[in-house]
C-alpha cells in the first residue's frame, strides 16, 4: 500500500445534495471523476444536543500552512457558569487545491480533547465539520485553560492546499451523568520510541479512575499501515520483527494495568487510493476515538498520594522504530465523603501474550497471522458509601492472512480485531456488570494491472455490542455497526487529466437498542452523492 504517497489529485463533476431522511433518488453521476466533488460527509448519527439555550465560545481558529501550532486561551462561557449537562465540540474546516490527507489535535489545558485527520481537497476547495460530545472534559473547561492546536501541514508549489479551521465549543445548562471530577494528564511525560512514560498523581480520595489513550499509527511510514507488516525475513516492503499484531499497553509501577487493541484508522489518502474517500471517509477518519482502560482495582495502590510511574506503549513496534503517538488522559471520579479513600489489588491474572506468524513462498506470497493476550485485574476502595469491589477482565484476539506478488502488484489482506472487556462492579449489596465487545474488519485488495491501472476494493467495519447487567437482569444493550464499502481506480504515471480516475463509495451506520434506532446510508459515484438515506 505504499503507492498511497504518490502525489495524487482527482476530481469529480458537479454534486447533488440529496435530502437527509428523502428517498433514495438517484443522481446522474459523470462518467468519471471530474474538478470537483461533493464535500465530505459521513453516516454517523450527529451529537445529541438538550433542548433549550446554550452558550458558544470559539475554541480555536487557525489556518494551518506548516508545523506551527496554534495557541490561544480558552475562558468558560460568562454566560454559562455553572454545571452544564452537555458540552459540544464542533470543528468546521475548508481547503482547496492539492494536499495530502493530515494528522491534527487538540488540546485544552494540556489535556488531549480531539484528534482528527483532514480529507484531500478539489482544486475548488471543499468544506467539511466534525463534532464531538466533550462533556467528560468538562472539568478543564472550567477555568481559564491554554489551548493548542496543530494540524501539520506542508505548503509549497506542489502541495497548495491551507487548511482552514475553527473549532468551537457549545455549553448546555444541566446535570451531565457520570461526569468525572478531576481530568489529568502524566506529569514529567516523555516520549521514548512509541511509549510515553509520565507521572500519575491522583487525589487520595479517587474512588474511580479511567485512563484514554489517543493511539495513532502516525501517516507516511509503514506504521501506519502496520496491519500489513510482515517479519524481517519476507520479502515486503513494510517489515516488523515480529509481524502484525499491535497491542496498545498500559502500566503503572511496571506492571501491567491494561491492555488494547488498536483500531486500524485508514485516512484518507489510504490505500493507493483517495478516490475511494473523497467524500465518505473511512469510520473513524474524522474523529479518532480514545481506547480506554478502567484502572479502577489499581485505586487503592494509587491513592496514596505518591506519584506512580505510568507507561503507555505499543507491542510490537520494532524496537528504536517510531510511528505511533500516544497522548494519555486520566479520568477520576472522587468520594466527596471521604477526604482518603483506602482498598487494595486483591488479584491479578494475565495470559501469555500470543503472536504467530506462518509464511508461505510462491507466486502469491502469503502471511497467517494470529494474536491475543488477556489480562483480570480485580480490586476494591472503601468509601464513605460502603465497599466498592472492582473486576476488569478484558481478552484480545486478532487474526490476519495477508497475500501479495512480487513486486505488490497485487496487495491483499483479510483481517479481524476482536477486544472484549467485563467491568463488574460489586457496591451494597448489587452487582452491575457492563460488557462491551468490539469487532473491527478489514477485507481489501489493490491490484496494479498491465497497462498500470491501480484499483482497490475495500470493505472496513467497525462494531461493538454493549450489555448491562444488574444482578442478573439485563437493563441496557446497545449494537453499533458502521460499514463502508468501496472501489475505485485510476492509472498511473500519466499527467492528472489522464488517469480516468471512477469510485464508488457506501457507508452504512446503524445504531439500536435500549435506547432507540438510528439507521443510516449514504453512497457515490464519481464523487456525486447518489444517495442518502435516514430510517429504521
Amino acid at each position: 500500500m505504499r503507492r498511497r504517497l504518490l502525489p495524487v489529485l482527482a476530481a469529480c463533476a458537479a454534486a447533488l445534495l440529496l435530502l437527509a431522511g428523502g428517498p433514495a433518488a438517484a443522481a446522474e453521476p459523470p462518467a468519471e471523476f471530474g474538478t470537483d466533488w461533493h464535500d465530505p460527509l459521513t453516516a454517523a448519527p450527529p451529537v445529541e444536543r438538550p433542548a433549550g439555550p446554550s452558550c458558544t465560545v470559539t475554541l480555536a481558529e487557525a489556518r494551518f500552512r506548516d508545523f506551527t501550532p496554534y495557541r490561544g486561551t480558552y475562558t468558560p462561557p460568562p454566560g454559562c457558569r455553572g454545571d452544564w449537562g452537555k458540552v459540544v465540540l464542533r470543528m468546521d474546516g475548508t481547503v482547496k487545491g492539492r494536499q495530502y490527507d493530515r494528522l491534527g489535535y487538540l488540546t485544552v489545558g494540556g489535556v488531549e480533547v480531539f484528534k482528527t485527520s483532514t480529507p484531500e481537497p478539489s482544486a475548488e476547495g471543499i468544506a467539511w465539520s466534525v463534532e464531538k460530545d466533550v462533556t467528560r472534559y468538562a472539568p478543564v473547561l472550567a477555568a481559564e485553560q491554554p489551548v493548542e492546536m496543530l494540524i501539520g501541514n506542508v505548503v509549497n508549489e506542489t502541495y497548495t492546499g491551507v487548511i482552514d479551521v475553527k473549532v468551537t465549543l457549545a455549553f448546555y445548562p444541566g446535570e451531565a451523568a457520570d461526569a468525572p471530577d478531576r481530568v489529568l494528564t502524566l506529569a514529567n511525560a516523555r516520549n521514548e520510541g512509541t511509549s510515553r512514560t509520565g507521572d500519575l498523581t491522583t487525589p487520595r480520595n479517587s474512588e474511580r479512575i479511567v485512563a484514554e489513550v489517543y493511539a495513532t499509527g502516525s501517516g507516511g511510514g509503514c506504521e501506519e499501515f502496520w496491519y500489513l507488516t510482515v517479519p524481517d525475513e519476507h520479502p515486503y516492503s513494510c517489515k516488523a520483527a515480529d509481524g502484525p499484531y499491535r497491542e496498545v499497553q498500559i502500566r503503572v509501577d511496571g506492571r501491567l494495568a491494561g491492555i488494547a487493541a488498536p483500531y486500524p484508522h485508514i485516512y484518507t489518502g489510504g490505500w493507493s487510493n483517495p478516490f475511494l474517500w473523497y467524500v465518505v471517509p473511512a469510520p473513524r477518519a474524522f474523529d479518532i476515538q480514545p481506547v480506554r482502560y478502567d484502572l479502577t482495582p489499581f485505586a487503592g495502590l494509587l491513592n496514596d498520594g505518591r506519584p506512580h510511574r505510568v507507561e503507555v506503549s505499543v507491542a510490537g513496534v520494532p524496537q528504536g522504530q517510531s510511528g505511533w503517538d500516544v497522548p494519555t488522559n486520566v479520568l477520576v471520579w472522587q468520594d466527596e465523603g471521604s477526604e482518603v479513600v483506602t482498598g487494595a489489588l486483591t488479584s491479578y491474572e494475565e495470559t501469555r501474550p500470543q503472536s504467530t506468524t506462518d509464511f508461505t513462498p510462491g507466486a502469491e506470497l502469503s502471511l497467517q497471522a494470529r494474536g491475543s493476550h488477556a489480562l483480570t485485574a480485580a480490586g476494591y476502595v472503601d468509601t464513605s458509601h460502603g465497599r466498592v469491589a472492582t473486576t476488569v477482565a478484558r481478552s484480545l484476539g486478532n487474526g490476519s492472512d495477508h497475500t501479495w506478488t512480487e513486486g505488490e502488484d497485487t496487495d491483499a489482506l483479510q483481517a479481524r480485531w476482536r477486544d472484549a472487556q467485563t467491568v463488574t462492579v460489586a457496591a451494597g449489596g448489587h452487582t452491575t456488570a457492563t460488557s462491551t465487545t468490539a469487532v473491527y474488519t478489514v477485507d481489501g485488495t489493490v491490484t496494479v494491472d498491465a497497462a498500470d491501472r491501480l484499483r482497490t476494493v475495500l470493505s472496513l467495519a467497525d462494531r461493538a455490542d454493549t450489555a448491562v447487567v444488574r444482578d442478573g437482569v439485563r437493563v441496557s444493550s446497545s449494537a453499533m455497526d458502521d460499514t463502508y464499502d468501496g472501489d475505485a481506480s485510476w492509472t498511473l504515471g500519466v499527467p492528472r487529466d489522464q488517469r480516468h480516475a471512477v469510485g464508488t463509495s457506501r457507508e452504512h451506520y446503524r445504531l439500536t437498542g435500549s435506547g432507540g434506532c438510528y439507521d443510516r446510508t449514504i453512497a457515490t459515484v464519481q464523487g456525486t452523492l447518489t444517495e442518502d438515506r435516514t430510517g429504521c
